[in-house]
């Protein structure tokens, strides 16, 4: 069973979490191109689209949970998935879109 996030703001907090990860995960590789090529494949887009997502929702413009549709990096995380380290947080921040908050 995912957990999800209760509310907006939690789930804003999950995305921003995302956003950082990449940002650690870019600062890790800076050091080491052996382990970089199995990120560059994603990472790049990936972090557009989470970035695009958290002001998608602080802007107000994000049109909301539960709505049963994945967002829009899944395709890319599920060709991905093993080599992303924060998988787990994508996942909690797909199933809170798609299925709602938690109650």
């Amino acid at each position: 069973m995912i957990n999800k996030a209760r509310d907006l703001n939690q789930l804003i907090d999950l995305v921003h979490e995302a956003v950082y990860e990449i940002d650690e995960l870019r600062a890790c590789l800076e050091h080491d191109d052996d382990e970089a090529a199995a990120y560059t494949p994603y990472l790049d887009s990936l972090d557009k689209m989470l970035r695009d997502l958290h002001e998608t929702m602080v802007s107000g413009n994000y049109a909301g949970v539960g709505q049963g549709e994945d967002l829009a990096f899944m395709p890319l995380f599920r060709k991905h998935e093993r080599d992303i380290p924060f998988r787990e947080l994508l996942r909690t921040i797909n199933a809170t879109h798609r299925e709602g908050f938690e109650v």
